[in-house]
């Protein structure tokens, strides 16, 4: 099992910053790679930031340039730090771990997810 919280997530200003914190623990060492999520009120989730356990990333074109993911392995924490926020960001954020189970000759991807944290960005 793989446990994910958290943090970091709030009301803040259009052109503001902040910096989500996802810490995972349990079985860390299944995990492939991590994400960050969002969900708007009225849209479906979509994929935000993508960051593998090498440090290869990928990201929304909707936030390219204003969104940073990283990760620290040692702390088992991922972050998204997030600037030049815009009220179109605001979303309930939520963190992802990949993992792999394999039974036999059978592999599959197993997604694990945090409680969500909510961000909002006025106008």
């Amino acid at each position: 099992q793989v446990q994910l919280v958290e943090s970091g997530g709030g009301l803040v200003q259009a052109g503001g910053s902040l910096r989500l914190s996802c810490a995972a623990s349990g079985s860390i060492f299944s995990i492939n790679a991590m994400g960050w999520y969002r969900q708007a009120p009225g849209k479906q989730r979509e994929l935000v930031a993508h960051i593998t356990t090498g440090g290869s990333t990928n990201y929304a074109d909707s936030v390219k340039g204003r969104f940073t993911i990283s990760r620290d392995n040692a702390k088992n924490t991922v972050y998204l730090q997030m600037n030049s926020l815009k009220p179109e960001d605001t979303a309930v954020y939520y963190c992802n771990a990949e993992t792999t189970r394999v039974s036999g000759p059978v592999f599959r991807r197993y997604d694990y997810w945090g409680q969500g944290t909510q961000v909002t960005v006025s106008s």
